[in-house]
């Protein structure tokens, strides 16, 4: 048995991959080239339930039953449009975020509209919880407190209401927020930056400038080194975006993709199945998956495959851009020991 087959039936997964394959996959390319993604894109993910992937169970809109099946929705939407999924895909942590949080009246105000998408989140976290010094730092204030920094990779900007993010203090604690998504004299957003691929999903560098979140805003504070200790689950998560593009390009390489479909299959058990020490080097294995997929791909299509509208192009674009997404030192150490390895 595949698997493919192993996981179980549900609908709402049989629902993503007929989205993927008859909304998303066609209309990928112009997306390509757009300046956003289509709102009806995001509406009609919204509209099945897809923006509650991490509710809690009382407000759970999906039939995923169990993590494998979470995990191959994302791949599915991956493999249609990464752009969209790219965007889609920031929203997730502040669900768990409102749905963890002991700030009962911010769960309550917000929590039910992020799970059905009637409010949409992007991400500006990473520059506060990395290692080393923090981009965005958190000064306690009288009823609250001040962000200052640069949170340098923000997507969705335009497309997105609410900001789940994160800046740390003195003591390396982290402090999360829900704050509004838009400009204001202590929170600036640059030009929208040029990307090798994803330029839709409107990623942007935001500054804050001794902005104030109130305590009202504030979901919870964690220990930096305590937070680290679960990164690689995230890590795990955004993985099946790779596993997503190598599927497709699978697919678009029909009866020329030799063992990469077994591959597939065997990146997709062990990014499950592995310690989280190991969760890196299978991250590492699903990105150069992706990007001899695609390259695959492209030299199957031809000459014909360096134009702008065809899929193997932006397929190889994707892969690249995947390569560095989400990236950390031992993703970087095995990527490169994979990339620079002559293979027997």
């Amino acid at each position: 048995m595949s698997e493919s087959e192993a996981v179980p039936a549900s609908r709402s997964l049989r629902r993503a991959r007929e989205i993927a394959d008859e909304v998303l996959f066609p209309a990928a390319p112009d997306v390509d080239g757009a300046d956003r993604v289509p709102g009806s894109h995001l509406d009609l993910l919204a509209a099945e339930g897809f923006y509650g992937l991490a509710a809690p169970e009382d407000l759970a809109t999906l039939d995923l039953p169990d993590y494998p099946a979470v995990l191959r929705l994302v791949e599915a939407l991956a493999g249609g449009c990464l752009t969209t999924a790219f965007v889609w895909i920031q929203h997730h942590g502040a669900v768990m975020a409102l749905a963890e949080t002991a700030n009962e009246a911010l769960r309550a105000e917000h929590l039910a509209d992020h799970v059905s998408g009637r409010r949409r989140a992007g991400l500006a976290v990473g520059a506060a919880v990395r290692p080393g010094p923090p981009l965005v730092r958190a000064e306690r204030a009288d009823g609250g407190w001040l962000f200052e920094g640069v949170a340098p990779w923000v997507t969705g900007w335009g497309m997105v209401d609410t900001l789940y993010a994160a800046g740390r203090d003195a003591d390396d604690t982290v402090v999360w927020a829900l704050l509004d998504a838009e400009e204001s004299a202590t929170l600036s957003v640059g030009p929208v930056l040029d990307l090798v691929a994803v330029q839709a999903s409107r990623t942007v560098t935001l500054r804050f400038d001794r902005h104030f979140v109130p305590d009202e805003r504030v979901l919870g504070t964690t220990p930096q080194q305590e937070y680290l200790k679960g990164d690689a689950e995230s890590v795990r998560f955004t993985g099946s975006l790779a596993l997503g593009l190598a599927e497709r390009a699978i697919t678009l390489l029909d009866g020329d993709a030799g063992r990469l479909p077994d591959e597939l299959d065997q990146v997709r058990a062990r990014l499950l199945s592995v310690d989280p020490d190991q969760v890196p080097d299978v991250r590492a294995a699903g990105s150069e998956l992706a990007l001899r997929a695609a390259s695959a791909c492209a030299v199957a299509h031809g000459s014909r495959a360096v134009l702008l509208q065809e899929h193997a192009q932006r397929l190889v674009r994707e892969a690249t851009f995947l390569l560095l997404f989400g990236s950390r030192p031992g993703i970087r150490t095995a990527l490169l020991d994979r990339l620079t390895t002559p293979r027997n």
